[in-house]
């Protein structure tokens, strides 16, 4: 009886010690792994929770699952810069093996924060200039990512805005300077006025009573304004739209939420399509990849939205040409 139970027990050791390997090695397979994410934006708006939408969507399809395979915390500063450095010292207080970041701002708080823990940025238009990396194709430190505007398209939103309303005499470069990298934009803005015979303004603002009082002011002189891309212009869209219609100024911005919400014209890259390509990029960051070999990218993917209503109170006519070019245009 003492054999038998002495030959069962040794057979159950062996068995166990035969799994044990193929055990151990499911468990570090099955490790859940780590990323965060700041976001420099309101959780609330549903044009921003879609872009990481489309980042999530994709990043599942590539085989990561938020609360399975990997754990991704998520934080939203709503355009405060205080908030973005407090939730950057916790991100990185949490240990992530990659950061996700959107905007500017945001970027620039986990740039403060460490240049240890690769991180993939999004929504930054001059990151060479911001110093987050040495050049586009070999970024040559932890940060890499998707530029979302290139400098040259200050001038090409003020062509966009003289094809829809060629009668404007002067334009406004409008940004918050606290947060927008603007001299980005600055000098292609200057070149193409000055090659559409139309005066150049550089208008810095910094508060809602600013924005009207710049408004109001090109409404008296036939007026256009763009602008520049800027969390801050994001979060007083809704001063900037109605201050513009009560002013008859035809205005351009970046994203689309900008016309949807009824202003005149956007035009600037697909965000989803951005935030759809960094999936792929912190999935390779997760499998060993490091951002100095992974270039920084510019978008592929453009979106021109027209508010057809809008430009009728405008008193403008939209030519035929430009509305077949429009992705979308709202009626």
């Amino acid at each position: 009886m003492r054999r038998r139970d002495f030959i069962a027990r040794l057979g159950a050791a062996a068995s166990s010690f035969a799994t044990w390997p193929l055990t151990a090695r499911a468990q570090q397979v099955e490790r859940v792994r780590r990323v965060g994410v700041l976001m420099g934006w309101t959780e609330t708006d549903p044009e921003f929770r879609s872009w990481l939408a489309a980042f999530a969507q994709e990043f599942a399809r590539l085989g990561w699952v938020d609360g399975g395979n990997v754990r991704v915390d998520q934080r939203w500063t709503n355009y405060d810069a205080a908030r973005a450095r407090t939730f950057a010292k916790e991100l990185i207080g949490l240990q992530p093996e990659v950061i996700l970041v959107g905007s500017t701002a945001a970027a620039v708080a986990v740039h403060g924060e460490t240049r240890t823990i690769p991180t993939v940025f999004l929504a930054v238009p001059d990151p060479v200039g911001l110093g987050f990396v040495a050049g586009l194709p070999r970024p040559g430190g932890n940060m890499t990512g998707f530029i979302s505007i290139e400098g040259e398209m200050g001038g090409k939103w003020l062509q966009l805005l003289k094809e829809v309303a060629p009668g404007i005499k002067r334009a406004a470069a409008m940004f918050n300077p606290d947060t927008a990298p603007y001299r980005y934009f600055l000098g292609p803005f200057e070149s193409a006025a000055r090659s559409s015979a139309v005066e150049s303004i550089i208008t810095p603002v910094h508060d809602d009573a600013e924005i009207e009082r710049a408004i109001i002011s090109l409404g008296r002189e036939q007026g256009g304004l763009v602008i520049l891309t800027d969390g801050f212009m994001g979060a007083h869209r809704g001063t900037v739209i109605a201050a513009a219609t009560r002013n008859n100024v035809p205005t351009i911005f970046d994203v689309p939420f900008f016309p949807r919400d009824g202003g005149l014209l956007s035009y600037g890259p697909s965000f989803p399509d951005l935030f759809r390509r960094a999936a792929a990029y912190v999935d390779r960051i997760l499998k060993g990849e490091k951002p100095t070999d992974l270039p920084v990218q510019v978008p592929i993917r453009y979106e021109y939205v027209i508010n057809l209503k809008t430009a009728k109170a405008l008193g403008l006519e939209v030519p035929p040409a430009v509305l077949l070019r429009a992705d979308e245009v709202i009626e």
